[in-house]
């Protein structure tokens, strides 16, 4: 049963490294948060802990994201306060392997999945006041190029591309601004930093020598979800540890 409470924050992929790590920081910064994700016992847990409600989908089925947006609005008096899409891919390969299969998979989880998810919460986020925020996420890789990353790279472009042009079209009602980490120890980046070695030469490349953790993404997604970045809106936001702007080395 829904219970009346101030509007929410809508976080997609809550039980993910960086959507998790998310949540906690915007319940402690004393944000309600309404989280998502497939794995019910999980989400169950975690809403639990921070006083939260929960919507489990899978949003590979139609209607996963107005599912998701009605039920959060549903229990903060018809309102979202604000929408964070913390679901992606890293997808790592040389050009020549690349399927269209892989870009097509990459652009529809990155990209159009986050604009779906503002279509299906927009309803609801401009009945917010003052305004509400989206958080979406890009990566180091637009800003800086790496090889092998054609089809995340692409992606990831049009997301940065997406978060000016719907700050420009929902401004003054809706904030949006997105984050761009470099390589962070989460469950979807395991492949990557499963070899100690690999890791270490990774985490070299960085002004500040090491690879990033959830806990260095969220404090920004919380500042940029809340009314502290009230005059925000249309920026990409680098968390990386140097990596897209600085060389100590050589």
């Amino acid at each position: 049963m829904a219970v009346s409470s101030p509007a929410r924050i809508l976080i997609y992929g809550a039980t993910g490294g960086i959507g998790e790590a998310s949540a906690r920081a915007l319940a402690q910064a004393g944000m309600a948060v309404h989280l998502v994700g497939r794995r019910g016992d999980a989400l169950a847990e975690l809403a639990a802990e921070l006083d939260a409600t929960f919507t489990t989908t899978d949003i590979e089925l139609a209607g996963a994201f107005k599912q998701a947006a009605e039920e959060a609005a549903a229990t903060g008096e018809g309102a979202i306060a604000g929408l964070v899409f913390a679901i992606g891919t890293i997808n790592i390969k040389p050009v020549g392997r690349l399927t269209r299969a892989d870009f097509e998979r990459d652009f529809l989880v990155n990209s159009i999945w986050a604009v779906e998810a503002v279509q299906a919460a927009l309803p609801f986020m401009v009945k917010h006041t003052p305004c509400a925020s989206v958080v979406l996420f890009s990566t180091v890789a637009v800003a800086q190029g790496f090889t092998g990353h054609a089809s995340i790279g692409m992606a990831k472009g049009a997301v940065e591309g997406l978060t000016r042009s719907l700050a420009a079209e929902l401004a003054p009602k809706v904030r949006v601004n997105c984050v761009a980490p470099s390589l962070t120890r989460t469950p979807l980046a395991g492949k990557l930093i499963s070899n100690p070695q690999m890791a270490d030469a990774i985490a070299a490349m960085h002004a500040m020598p090491r690879l990033g953790v959830p806990q260095d993404i969220a404090p920004v997604v919380a500042l940029l979800a809340g009314p502290q970045s009230s005059w925000m809106t249309g920026q990409v936001v680098a968390v990386d540890g140097g990596r897209s702007t600085l060389r100590t080395k050589g």
